[in-house]
C-alpha cells in the first residue's frame, strides 16, 4: 500500500537522495518536480512472484517459451578451463 506522497525538486532530490530512499523503502510515493513541474516519481516496487514476472516477461514479447520443456541442460563447452581462458582474454 503506496502512503503519503513526498516532492522534492531536482537540486533537493540530489542533495537528499538517501532520505528519499527511506521513504520509498517505509512505502511512500515521492515525486521529483524540476522548475515546478513534476516530471518523476520513486515509489516502492510492487512485490511478484517469479511465475508472475515470468508471465509478464512473456507477454511483453522479452521471454519466449521453452522450446523443449522438461530437456535438460548440455554445457556449452566441453573443453577443461575454457572458463578461465575466457576470463584471462578478459583482462
Amino acid at each position: 500500500m503506496i502512503r503519503v506522497m513526498s516532492s522534492y525538486s531536482t537540486y533537493d532530490a540530489k542533495a537528499k537522495f538517501s532520505e528519499i530512499l527511506r521513504k520509498v523503502r517505509a512505502g511512500q510515493r515521492v515525486v521529483i518536480s524540476y522548475r515546478g513541474e513534476e516530471v518523476a516519481e520513486i515509489r516502492p516496487l510492487e512485490k511478484k512472484s517469479l511465475s508472475d514476472s515470468l508471465g509478464d516477461l512473456m507477454q511483453q514479447g522479452i521471454l519466449g517459451p521453452p522450446a523443449e520443456p522438461g530437456r535438460k541442460l548440455a554445457p556449452v563447452v566441453h573443453r577443461k578451463g575454457a572458463l578461465a581462458r575466457f576470463l584471462d582474454s578478459r583482462n
